[in-house]
């Protein structure tokens, strides 16, 4: 039997990526996102999931560098404005989330706030 192993592309991974982050495997998306974000590093997508995976399982130094690096290639990405103020949050840095919490809504539209 002849097998022929070939490297996944980053499309591949990312897809398996996406598949880890949704059963909640969050450390093991992260793993993979890391990856996929240096091969593709203008990419929000890829930085802002790894970002959300980060968040989700508690590595939130990680979440707020990647949320951070998210806002500096499309500084009007409202859900990164929101998730950076609510890592912050998190962190026990409340008056430092209020600014991103104010922007996240009125990119979103929220005036309300």
């Amino acid at each position: 039997m002849n097998t022929v192993h070939r490297e996944e592309t980053t499309t591949e991974r990312w897809a398996r990526a996406e598949l880890f982050f949704e059963s909640k495997q969050y450390a093991e998306a992260a793993r993979i996102l890391t990856d996929v974000v240096a091969e593709a590093p203008g990419q929000v997508a890829p930085r802002l999931l790894l970002a959300r995976a980060y968040y989700h399982s508690a590595q939130l130094r990680r979440a707020e560098e990647r949320l951070r690096e998210v806002i500096a290639l499309d500084p009007v990405e409202q859900y990164a404005h929101l998730m950076l103020g609510r890592t912050l949050q998190r962190q026990g840095r409340a008056a430092e989330a209020q600014a991103s919490l104010k922007l996240a809504a009125a990119l979103g539209g929220d005036t309300a706030g």
